[in-house]
This record gives structure tokens, C-alpha cells and sequence, in this order.
């Protein structure tokens, strides 16, 4: 027996001394063991970088959002009053539908599982990205074993805003908690790497219960945001372009659009959008628009490209406005390239040519310039080749020239391709007194860590292919086509800015060779800038196979996003108007006497706004008085008695305002300074003779924040 003991306790010694050499016991770690039992990790979760315009207002962030989890397990309110685990899964589902996306019966069959030995359940995609608002509704119907636990996720709180340009960021695996944030296109994915974070962690000593130890330490490793990036866009010059967008998208019903804005002295991007488009908070409109169409795609431009063709003459001086030429039709051996009109115009100037969109006076001015020597200048503008924008993905077009019919269509924007990148790009140069910027939309990127700048970008120039004299005497031709009676852009006037550009109708290829044809399958266009003579902004505009009006032409649905977009914008930037001193005055008759509704439709003939104060049909008082001169364009009054009916006031001038005060008797409080905002009595009211009208003024750069 003693023999025995003995030998027990001699292979217990050897055990212990066995486990303290070695650390092990079964062939396990024993240091191991006890860290994963004691030893506590908790992570410290990095944010995305967030995305700034370049105001420093926000367009993507990290937001907290909630999961929405539910205890099933019975064990879980063992050894306490309250109930901690869903008591009643019937009641519960009937609430929970109300809240989340998920029907009633679904939300039932998760929270009865069919393993006896689960815990918790979720509820997939429909029990994630919870607001903090619908979290405590939820909260609120005190529903025994329904908890949350907090998530990020990407927020962007412009809703449709540059989305093609700006890309999305989603969790990579949606059903795993605490997964990481990923780009998937668009900036997201191209800077995914500046943007990600790196998280840290916590680690302490626990005990079985998960407690912290007494005097135990920890260990924290921060974690490290994301780098914020800051782009070349402007919010508000983006959010007129996204609203006349999103008008002109609806009536006109087109195949696509696509726009840029841009500064001409820089090369920045101020303003990008495409229709369709898609909502990168809900991911609505995803399946139909996933490529950003201002530098992936390509296009025959049409007659916007007659632009650099019109500058390569004028650089090589083949370039006289005053030569004429046949127009119509044109022959390139077996080939005859065709006016729109098919006919043409008789013998015309060159000058007439350009402002009448001739493709005609193209191919002849190609005859003067040269073949090579055109399509170097092709060259020199950069097309055929990628801007070198920071983006992915950017196409580079391709300028036809195998054949001499190649040369002669890209004179005017056919067969050859570019993309819109490129177009903005070549105009800078005709904007920028010869000076051709590289188009961007990265200003600087910054570590929030430390607030040091890790990228930043400075206008770069790619090239002058046009000396400044050709540049100056090019915007001054194509504030022809809008100014003169021969123009095609005349649609494009503004009211207060000498607009510059050039319309396109573009022919568009068909998959399986060929053309489409009809005034509704035509891609038309408008590349333009303005103030003319030094423009502060430049633009493009195409719209793709619009559904027209009978008697409406191509440049009316482009001209509503340019007019609208040009001018909001030009105004938000305090660029003083251009036309105010060069305006057209008119001398005013005596109309003291006659009617009313004959004097209205005469002034408004003369495109004078006119302004009716009473009802009742002879004049008894006017402003100008007789004799005196008046803007077209501006502002005329008319007092007849009866009934007072209260305008629009919107962007009147202080001195509108006085005179209408002075001819009607009504008292006016004006607030502020600049032009009219608001009004507090809605036009088209009878005054009433004991009202207070009160009129709130803005200055044009506060009008547009």
C-alpha cells in the first residue's frame, strides 16, 4: 500500500513539475487558457473620414444607427424580477411590424427559433440602420427582451447630391455586427484607403463574471479616423444644378443628362450631376445609374466642338469674318456633308456660318487650316487623351483621322468622340485667356488626428493651345450666337450676364450602325461661360433624346438648366451683372389717358415689365413719365383706379419699390438691403387699404446660402 501511495505521489510531483516547466496541460497553453477566460478586448471603432465641400459643409459622414436585437433565451430573466427575454412573440411581432421593414408573420418565426439553445435572434437588413428617433418609439412600447446596440453607418445628408461623382459607402458584410465600411464607387472606393480608419482596442484583466479586476490595468490603443476629404465642390452651386436638373429631367422626360460647372481660372469642378441618378442614402435608382457619365462615358458633341475649330482658324490666322462661302452642302468625294436646314443659307459670311451653327463653313474653314494641322489642335485641346482628373475610371474618346470625312465631321462634332471631362477642360483655355486647366475635384486631404494637410491640390496647366488675343476674340464670336437674330443660342440670353457658347445637336449612333433621326432623338447641348468678356464660370449641358413640344426646339429644355444655373450661381458668387450699362433704353410715351390692357401689351412688346396699380382701364399716372428713357428688361408703372392687386415683388430693387410706393399710396417696410426675398402679403391679393406690407431684401450673395 505504501508502495502505491508512494507512486501516486511521485507522478503527481512529476505532473506539477511537468506543468511549470512546460505551461501545459492536455497539449494546451495554460497562460493561454487563463487570458481567454481573464483577459478582456474591447474595440475602439475608427470613423470613416468625413466629406467635405469646399465651404466645409458636409456631404458624407459616419452617423450612429441601431440594431435592433431581441433575447429569446428564458435564462436570461433567471434570478431577476423584470423580464429580460420576449415574453409574448405574437404581441411582440404586432408591434415590431409598425417599426421595421419586415411583415408581421416573419418577425414571428424569428423570434421562436427553432433550436432550443438560441440566445438572441436579429432581423437581417430590417432590424439595422435604425434612427435614433425610430429607436426610442420602439423603446417606448417597453417590450420585454427588445434591446439595441449601437452601429455606424455612411450618412449622407444631402440626399441626391453629385451621387455618381461622390459614390457610396456600405458596410461589407451587412449582417455582421461592427462590419467595416467600404467604398463601393465614386470618390468612396477611390479614396477608400485615406478614408478608412484604423480601430483600436481595449484590453483589461476580468473575472469569470466579465467584471473589471480590482487594480487591474488597461491597455488602450486609440483608434485612428479616417482622413476627411475636402473637394473643389460648391453645395450651393450643386444644389441649383441638382434642382434644375431634377425640373427639366421630369417635364422633359430624356433618355440622360449630364452637367458640369466649373471655374475656368483653376480647373476646379464647383458642380457635377447626371440624370438618372440615384439616392446614395437609400441606394434608390442604383440598378439604372451606376457610372459617373462626366468622365466614363463618351459622345459625338456636335456643334459645340465647332468651338476649337473656330479657334484653331483664328490661331493659324485662316480666320476672316468677313469672307463668305456657299453654304448647304459640301462635297468630300463621294460624301456631302448637309446643313441642318439641308438647304443652307444662300452665300454667307463666316461670321453668319458660326452664329447659324453651319457645318458647311466647318469643312470649308478645315480647307484653309489644314488637315494636320486641325487635328494637332484636336491635340493641343487634349482630346484623345484623358485629362488626368482625379477619378476613376476616365475614358479617353477618340478623334477620328483615317479618312478625310473623319476630318471634315469632327470639324463640327461628329463621329469623333470625347467625353465631358474634355470639353470643359478644352474651354478653359478658350475662357482663360489661352490657358488650358486641368479639371479636378480633390482640393486637399487632411488627417483629423493631427489637422495636417496629407494631399493638396493646385491648379495645374496642361497647355496653351491658343494664345490669349485668339481666346479674347473667340468668347467675343460666340457672344454672337446668343446676341445676334441669326444666332441658335438666343435662348441662352440672360438678363443680367453676357453669355458666351456654342448649341450642339448631335446625331447619335445606333448599336448596329447608323444614326437615329427626329427632332426627339437628338443629343442637344450647350457649352457656354459668362460674364463674356471675363468669364468667372463655365458650363456644359446635355440633354439626351428629350421629348419636345411640337413646337419646341432643342435649346429650350438645355437652356433652362444653363439660365437657371448660370445666373443663381453668377449672383451666389457677387459677380457684378454685366449688362445693367449696355441694356437697350426705350423713350416713354405719353399713355396718361389711354387704356390700360393696349399700353400693357405694347410695353411688353418691347420687353418692358410692366406693372399695373388699380383695375380699372384708362391711366390716370405713369412711371417713367413721358419722354423719359427706360431699360428694356426693366421695370414700368401704370396707375388706373380701383382695386389695388399686390405684385410679386421678388427681385425688386430698392428703387422699384419707392416708385410703385410713390404711384400707389401704400406704406412699405423694407428689411435689409439688395433685392426682394420675401413678401408678407401673397401677390395677387386685393390690398385692403389697413394692411402692413412688409418686403425682406437680400443681397445677392445671401440670397443663394
Amino acid at each position: 500500500m505504501l508502495i502505491i501511495y508512494g507512486l501516486l505521489f511521485f507522478l503527481m510531483f512529476f505532473r506539477i513539475f511537468y506543468i511549470q516547466v512546460t505551461g501545459q496541460a492536455e497539449g494546451q497553453k495554460l497562460a493561454a487558457k487563463a487570458a481567454a477566460r481573464y483577459e478582456k478586448t474591447k474595440t475602439i471603432t475608427a470613423n470613416r473620414g468625413y466629406i467635405f465641400d469646399k465651404q466645409g459643409q458636409v456631404i458624407a459622414k459616419d452617423a450612429i444607427s441601431y440594431r435592433l436585437i431581441a433575447v429569446v433565451d428564458p435564462s436570461a430573466s433567471d434570478g431577476t424580477k423584470k423580464k429580460m427575454h420576449v415574453v409574448n412573440p405574437k404581441k411582440t411581432a404586432v408591434i415590431l411590424a409598425k417599426y421595421i421593414n419586415m411583415d408581421e408573420e416573419e418577425i414571428y418565426k424569428r423570434l421562436i427559433p427553432e433550436k432550443k439553445d438560441v440566445y438572441q435572434v436579429e432581423f437581417g437588413t430590417a432590424g439595422r440602420n435604425i434612427s435614433h428617433a425610430t429607436m426610442k418609439k420602439i423603446k417606448a412600447e417597453k417590450l420585454p427582451g427588445i434591446n439595441f446596440m449601437e452601429d455606424k453607418k455612411r450618412f449622407y445628408p444631402n440626399g441626391t447630391f453629385a451621387s455618381n461623382l461622390i459614390g457610396i459607402a456600405r458596410e461589407e458584410d451587412e449582417d455582421e455586427a461592427q462590419a467595416p465600411t467600404v467604398g463601393k464607387m465614386g470618390l468612396e472606393a477611390t479614396y477608400n484607403k485615406e478614408l478608412s480608419g484604423v480601430n483600436g482596442h481595449i484590453q483589461y484583466k476580468s473575472d469569470l463574471f466579465g467584471y473589471l479586476l480590482p487594480n487591474s490595468k488597461e491597455m488602450v490603443q486609440p483608434a485612428k479616423n479616417g482622413d476627411n476629404v475636402y473637394l473643389t465642390l460648391d453645395k450651393t452651386i450643386q444644389n441649383f444644378l441638382e434642382d434644375s436638373m431634377s425640373k427639366v429631367y421630369k417635364q422633359y422626360n430624356p433618355e440622360s443628362m449630364v452637367a458640369i460647372v466649373a471655374n475656368p481660372k483653376t480647373g476646379e469642378i464647383l458642380a457635377a450631376s447626371q440624370r438618372p441618378t440615384f439616392n446614395p442614402q437609400t441606394g434608390e435608382g442604383l440598378d439604372t445609374s451606376w457610372m459617373n457619365e462626366m468622365t466614363e462615358t463618351t459622345l459625338e458633341p456636335g456643334s459645340t466642338m465647332k468651338t476649337f475649330t473656330l479657334s484653331t482658324a483664328i490661331e493659324e490666322g485662316k480666320w476672316n469674318p468677313n469672307d463668305t462661302y456657299q453654304s448647304g452642302q459640301y462635297k468630300v468625294y463621294d460624301r456631302t456633308i448637309r446643313d441642318a436646314n439641308q438647304v443652307g443659307w444662300g452665300r454667307i459670311t463666316y461670321l453668319e456660318g458660326i452664329q447659324r451653327s453651319s457645318n458647311v463653313g466647318m469643312a470649308n474653314l478645315l480647307k484653309k487650316i489644314g488637315d494636320k494641322t486641325f487635328i494637332q489642335y484636336m491635340k493641343k485641346f487634349g482630346f484623345g487623351q484623358k485629362t488626368g482628373i482625379d477619378l476613376p475610371n476616365e475614358a479617353t474618346g477618340k478623334i477620328l483621322d483615317d479618312y478625310p470625312i473623319n476630318r471634315v465631321t469632327t470639324t463640327y462634332g461628329q463621329g469623333s468622340t470625347v467625353t465631358p471631362i474634355q470639353l470643359i477642360q478644352a474651354l478653359t483655355a478658350v475662357a482663360n485667356d489661352g490657358k488650358m486647366m486641368q479639371p479636378y475635384v480633390i482640393d486637399k486631404i487632411v488627417d483629423p488626428n493631427t489637422g495636417k494637410i496629407v494631399k493638396e491640390h493646385k491648379p495645374v496647366v496642361k497647355g496653351s493651345p491658343i494664345s490669349a488675343d485668339t481666346a479674347k476674340q473667340v468668347r467675343e464670336i460666340l457672344a454672337t450666337t446668343v446676341t445676334s437674330e441669326k444666332g441658335t443660342a438666343q435662348n441662352f440670353a440672360s438678363k443680367d450676364y453676357e453669355v458666351a457658347g456654342k448649341t450642339g445637336t448631335a446625331q447619335i449612333p445606333k448599336s448596329t450602325g447608323g444614326y437615329y433621326w427626329g427632332k426627339n432623338n437628338f443629343l442637344y447641348s450647350f457649352l457656354g461661360m459668362a460674364p463674356a468678356k471675363n468669364p468667372k464660370l463655365i458650363m456644359y449641358i446635355a440633354i439626351k433624346k428629350p421629348h419636345l413640344g411640337v413646337t419646341e426646339v432643342g435649346s429650350e429644355p438645355t437652356s433652362k438648366v444653363f439660365n437657371t444655373v448660370m445666373e443663381s450661381s453668377l449672383k451666389y458668387l457677387n459677380i457684378t451683372p454685366s449688362k445693367t450699362t449696355t441694356e437697350k433704353t426705350i423713350v416713354m410715351d405719353d399713355l396718361v389717358g389711354s387704356d390700360s390692357n393696349d399700353a400693357i401689351a405694347n410695353l411688353t412688346s418691347k420687353k418692358i415689365q410692366t406693372v399695373l396699380i388699380g383695375s380699372d382701364g384708362k391711366i390716370t399716372d405713369q412711371y417713367p413719365k413721358k419722354d423719359q428713357t427706360v431699360l428694356a428688361t426693366s421695370h414700368a408703372f401704370i396707375k388706373t383706379s380701383g382695386n389695388i392687386k399686390i405684385p410679386d415683388f421678388s427681385g425688386w430693387s430698392l428703387r422699384d419699390i419707392l416708385t410703385y410706393q410713390s404711384l400707389s399710396g401704400i406704406k412699405i417696410d423694407v428689411q435689409g438691403d439688395g433685392y426682394v426675398e420675401k413678401q408678407n402679403i401673397k401677390a395677387g391679393t386685393i390690398y385692403e387699404g389697413n394692411q402692413r406690407l412688409i418686403l425682406k431684401m437680400v443681397k445677392p450673395q445671401e440670397q443663394y446660402k
